[in-house]
């Protein structure tokens, strides 16, 4: 039976990267964003949702679960930020981050370990942001939201370990995607000088993480987190 791997926000950057490098390595692969995706292979099924939808993401699950495959991996990979001063940052906006942003994965994270504790095997990797260590000002409400994933991350670590399940986190550095395309040059190229390489993070960079978490020998790591560019 071939395992399979869910990534959350593969219509575009990261994610379709991620999904599509995926499928090449033999996983077949579940995606899901809001919008349709411009993914097309065999091994690849698209789910149109939304992710501050628990009713949407239960529903998924269900279907995942029909499919002639192990479910074995969840990339947590979809995510929003405000960008935004906090003295301007009105409650709704903090509401939608904290929703898709930990409330999601949560949901997400809940409902794939009830399907990969039937296998004894599973691995989830939850997306942070090095905007927590460093305490990036600007993004107060988004860095709060990925503090929680990394709290939760490691909690949860302990619940499904007995499940053969691990748990453990990703937080790139700035990559050029849709996430920082608003953010100006200067403000980016200050957090890159924070960092003990100072470069901007490459896809490649973070299917390199994931691509250890995943790995069947990896299964005594969990509970951790690597960020990109070394702080």
């Amino acid at each position: 039976m071939k395992k399979s791997v869910l990534v959350t926000g593969s219509s575009k950057g990261i994610g379709k990267f991620l999904a599509e490098a995926l499928l090449d390595q033999g996983y077949y692969v579940f995606g899901c964003s809001r919008g349709a995706s411009s993914i097309e292979h065999n091994d690849y099924t698209h789910f149109e949702l939304n992710l501050d939808n628990e009713k949407d993401i239960v529903n998924m699950f269900k279907a995942i679960r029909t499919s002639n495959t192990q479910f074995y991996g969840l990339i947590n990979n979809a995510g929003i930020a405000s960008m935004n001063h906090a003295l301007l940052t009105p409650k709704k906006t903090v509401s939608k981050i904290i929703d898709i942003n930990f409330v999601s994965t949560f949901i997400c994270a809940r409902e794939a370990s009830k399907l990969m504790k039937k296998h004894k095997e599973g691995r989830i990797v939850n997306f942070s942001t090095i905007a927590v260590p460093i305490g990036l000002q600007g993004e107060a409400v988004y860095a709060a939201s990925k503090s929680a994933v990394e709290t939760f991350t490691k909690c949860f670590s302990k619940e499904v370990a007995d499940f053969g399940i691990t748990v453990n986190i990703l937080g790139p550095n700035p990559i050029e995607t849709d996430l920082i395309k608003n953010v100006e040059n200067q403000k980016l190229n200050n957090v890159v000088n924070m960092q003990t390489i100072k470069r901007f993070g490459l896809f490649e960079d973070v299917l390199n993480v994931i691509n250890f978490y995943l790995k069947k020998e990896s299964n005594f790591v969990t509970g951790q987190k690597i960020y990109l560019g070394g702080l």
